[in-house]
């Protein structure tokens, strides 16, 4: 596949490591959103913490238990959520967990150079 920025296959898109554990792959971005794809190992925990992003994700497959100011889900594939921004937020995954997210505006420290 080309080098094109319309379109970017796993391939394209390495995994990176997450400081807390687990990997994502950042996919398709513009100047005002991102998806990502995050796989999370059983037992990862994502520490409090909040950003000025808004971020929206759906379970794909596994069980994730998330915290949205204080109030707290089991979510199951096929269940979303959506974080305003600046709102704290944590997570775990019970299993293992893959998720895709999108923020917007796009979170520059994700973006990744697009291998050819």
């Amino acid at each position: 596949m080309s080098n094109n920025p319309y379109f970017v296959t796993p391939a394209q898109a390495g995994q990176n490591p997450l400081s807390f554990g687990g990997f994502r792959r950042t996919m398709g971005t513009t100047d005002h959103m991102m998806l990502l794809e995050i796989y999370l190992p059983r037992e990862t925990v994502v520490p409090l913490h909040q950003h000025i992003h808004d971020q929206v994700g759906y379970i794909v497959h596994g069980r994730f238990e998330l915290t949205v100011d204080g109030s707290t889900q089991i979510l199951n594939p096929g269940d979303s959520y959506a974080v305003p921004g600046n709102m704290p937020h944590s997570g775990r995954a019970v299993v293992d967990t893959v998720l895709v997210e999108i923020f917007s505006p796009p979170r520059e420290e994700f973006r990744d150079p697009v291998a050819e």
